[in-house]
Parts: C-alpha cells; structure tokens; sequence
C-alpha cells in the first residue's frame, strides 16, 4: 500500500519491522520510532522533522524518542 500510493516516508513504531519485511530497497524510506508515546515523542519533533526531511528512497533508521515503561 505505501509503494502503491507513492509515499515517500513510512514513520513507524514497530521495531520488529526490519527482522519481518524486506525494506532496503525500497522505493520509501522506513522510519523507526522508538516509542509512540505523545508525551515522549514531544520534546523530540525537531529530530523527527530532521529524519523526515533526510530520509533517502531504501533507507531504514530509527529515532531515539525514550521508551515508555508503565507505571506500577
């Protein structure tokens, strides 16, 4: 579906996707978060934005965001 509709991005959560698809390659590039959690992605757009705006077709890289642990 992302080759199909021409994005040029896929932004995801999923650390496991590497091990699962072939990505590099790829006519997108392949972001890797490493947490979805809004309150700690916040304080990390810029170096989000700053991944975007680099990523090459094929490219596969993750963006340290934190890691969300429950509290207890």
């Amino acid at each position: 579906m992302i080759e199909q509709h021409r994005f040029d991005v896929f932004l995801t959560g999923d650390k496991n996707m590497p091990n699962q698809q072939q990505l590099v390659g790829r006519p997108f590039a392949v972001l890797i978060m490493s947490t979805i959690n809004w309150p700690l992605v916040k304080p990390h757009l810029a170096k989000v934005v700053a991944a975007i705006d680099a990523a090459t077709p094929g490219s596969v890289q993750t963006i340290e965001c934190g890691t969300f642990t429950r509290k207890r």
